[in-house]
């Protein structure tokens, strides 16, 4: 390896970093509010299923948690699920968050219970569960399989929230994400798929 590719990959890496740990910091820094100045009450502006003020929570929820145990919980899947969608390309990460978010959100405002409010951002972790497990099927590529594969290895555990298994864990949120993560990938793999065909197609024409 040249010492121009061994610096552009440790540029990128620091940007990962930065761009993963800017989010983190981002979160800490809103929980660390909610408890030392406004005790608990941020909470409150999260997802309320079927009513009009809880639509702005499907914008909020991802940023608040319910405690730095909640919290923590969620910081070290998000960074390495974040992580391995950035591996491939920054504007991924952007499209995987946007979908899970937003399908996430209005999955659980539809169908979550009237009387919840909905927090955290293990929707959007969920999602990245999703992409990551579902992208080796529509990409079909060796790498995306493998990924796939690996993911399906270290997390697969994490299937079992989408379940209504457990009082208190919003497994809409988790469904409804997961369910954005897979329309991630199933956009973004499709796309792939059509250029990596039209370039074929381009080669042949070409012979």
């Amino acid at each position: 390896m040249s010492t121009s590719e061994t610096r552009a990959i440790t540029r990128e890496l620091k940007l990962h970093s930065a761009l993963l740990g800017g989010v983190v910091a981002l979160l800490w820094a809103i929980e660390i509010l909610d408890v030392a100045v406004f005790r608990g009450s941020l909470d409150a502006l999260g997802i309320r299923p079927r009513t009009i003020p809880g639509l702005v929570g499907i914008a909020l929820a991802p940023w608040l948690h319910g405690g730095f145990a909640h919290l923590i919980a969620n910081t070290v899947p998000f960074v390495a699920l974040g992580w391995l969608i950035l591996l491939r390309k920054k504007s991924d990460l952007a499209l995987v968050t946007l979908l899970s978010a937003l399908v996430g959100g209005l999955g659980v405002w539809l169908i979550g219970s009237s009387s919840s409010v909905h927090i955290g951002a293990s929707g959007v972790i969920f999602g990245y569960f999703g992409f990551l497990l579902l992208r080796g099927w529509f990409e079909r590529s060796l790498l995306s399989i493998a990924l796939s594969l690996v993911v399906g290895f270290v997390y697969g555990g994490m299937i079992w929230g989408v379940l209504p298994t457990r009082v208190g864990i919003s497994w809409e949120g988790h469904l409804f994400g997961f369910l954005g993560g897979v329309l991630a990938a199933r956009l973004l793999g499709g796309r792939l798929r059509a250029q990596a065909a039209g370039a074929a197609g381009r080669s042949m024409s070409t012979r």
